[in-house]
């Protein structure tokens, strides 16, 4: 690509030595520089950038970006100098990329819970109603049913524009992102044009990051003011009525706001709610009429999660037939109020609930169909928002049994996160564990036949970070080999 014309896009401050002519790629990695290209100096929290200039001039780069003047050979490089690198990586990522975001269906999920489950559910039903889609989030990027890693929930700007360019070559038609709050202020959706935005709720969770509700509000709603002021073009805003954000999220754009409740009236509503062990059953008010539901998915959270689906595709032209007969066969969403099949005389629920309002979900959507006792493991990870951990250890609480923990403790001692979780705990009725695995073998080796145990805070992931290092750890893989061990392998029911 021509070099002046890719840099166009930026509000330049300075520039030193000669733009070469062409450049070929672009990098944030001195690791991954190849000839002729693009280095963009990006100051993390524990490397900066900047100190990697001349690994990346040695690699190839042609040009660096920069937020400050750095001594170099400017004989052999150019060196562009703008207020926040950060930024610029999507604007030098879509305009390098070609905008790729404007050829498909771009849906953008954001929320503190259901991000996840939305969006699987989204890619299940275009999967049934054949259309080729691509989905990136906290499980990783999945192409096509193909999935990838990634390192976060929002990954980086230049990571997010090569993964959309991906998914244009591929033939995807639509695509489906979770958008989370960090991603939308640290610029990682710069140059990404959404076509639907879909908010499902707003609830006490990375204050260590935004400080406030109201900022972590605010931050949500860039997803919404961000769909632009382009009234011309077909675009959907769509909110969950029965949370009070929605009425600030309405007001942050002009474009059709579409809006799905339980509890209040909206143009997708759900009445009658039956929560089984084994389904989910309601009857569904929509636009077209009132229809009948019975889906794999469990608990009432669940349902909010279908209603933002369905409709969104509604939006897309398809009828309320068409999305319900493909919601009807989504399998659960891995990691969400998973079901463990096992022939164990217990029950066995993996859960992401990592917040006191997803931890309250959990529990109450087990509840109907309790008949002994609720065992409840939960942690939470070191390093982060401590004010959270007495309300989540205090949801937790309506459980008859519960076990505190751990998650990713990182660097905090066990002591100081469980410390922070028993001064919530409303009943004498827990364990204190910090080993993650050790706690999930107590909660099995507690369990009596009928029981019900949810392991919440890790869900789908397979692993644990202890220290700065990730180490293998899969809570379903524990609890049933020692589930066997217990239950099967017993001499007593030999």
């Amino acid at each position: 690509m021509q070099s002046s014309d890719l840099i166009s896009c930026l509000p330049i401050k300075e520039i030193h030595g000669t733009l070469p002519k062409e450049v070929y790629d672009i990098a944030v990695d001195s690791r991954s520089v190849q000839p002729e290209s693009v280095f963009i100096c990006i100051k993390g929290y524990t490397v900066d950038g900047h100190d990697y200039a001349l690994q990346a001039i040695e690699s190839g780069a042609k040009i660096i970006i920069t937020e400050k003047y750095l001594e170099l050979d400017y004989s052999r490089v150019a060196c562009i100098v703008v207020d926040d690198t950060t930024r610029a990586i999507g604007l030098l990522a879509s305009k390098f990329y070609g905008y790729p975001s404007k050829d498909m269906t771009m849906i953008g999920v954001t929320g503190t819970n259901g991000k996840t489950s939305v969006s699987g559910i989204l890619q299940n039903m275009l999967q049934g109603l054949k259309v080729k889609s691509a989905l990136t989030g906290t499980i990783g990027f999945n192409l096509n049913g193909v999935l990838f890693d990634s390192a976060n929930t929002t990954s980086d700007a230049l990571t997010t524009q090569q993964m959309i360019q991906r998914a244009k070559n591929e033939g995807c038609k639509s695509m489906i992102m979770e958008v989370s709050s960090h991603g939308l202020v640290l610029g990682r959706l710069t140059g990404v044009d959404f076509d639907i935005a879909i908010f499902t709720n707003l609830t006490h969770d990375h204050l260590d990051f935004h400080g406030t509700m109201e900022q972590y509000g605010q931050a949500k709603g860039l997803l919404f003011s961000q769909l632009g002021q382009d009234l011309q073009r077909e675009k959907h805003a769509i909110v969950n009525l029965d949370d009070e954000w929605s009425t600030r999220l309405k007001e942050m754009t002009g474009f059709p706001v579409w809006t799905y409740a339980i509890q209040q009236d909206a143009h997708f509503q759900a009445r009658n709610i039956q929560l089984r062990s084994d389904c989910t059953q309601f009857d569904m008010k929509t636009p077209e009429g009132i229809f009948p539901v019975r889906m794999n998915l469990l608990g009432e959270f669940n349902v909010y999660n279908a209603l933002a689906a369905t409709t969104a595709l509604y939006t897309q032209g398809y009828t309320v037939p068409q999305i319900l007969e493909q919601l009807e066969k989504i399998p659960p969403v891995k990691g969400r109020m998973e079901k463990l099949t096992s022939d164990l005389p217990i029950s066995i629920f993996i859960d992401y609930a990592h917040t006191p309002d997803a931890i309250e979900k959990a529990i109450s959507s087990v509840i109907p169909y309790k008949t002994q006792r609720l065992i409840f493991l939960v942690g939470t990870g070191g390093n982060r928002d401590r004010s959270k951990r007495p309300s989540m250890a205090e949801k937790a609480s309506i459980a008859d049994y519960v076990i505190l923990t751990t998650d990713d403790p990182r660097d905090e001692p066990y002591e100081s996160i469980l410390s922070d979780l028993e001064k919530g705990m409303l009943h004498d009725s827990y364990a204190c564990i910090g080993n993650r695995e050790e706690a999930v073998k107590h909660a099995i080796a507690i369990a009596e036949p009928g029981d019900i145990i949810i392991f919440a805070g890790k869900g789908h992931e397979d692993y644990q970070i202890i220290g700065r290092k990730k180490y293998p750890h899969s809570d379903g893989d524990i609890a049933l080999v020692a589930g066997k061990l217990k239950f099967q392998d017993s001499p007593s029911r030999s």
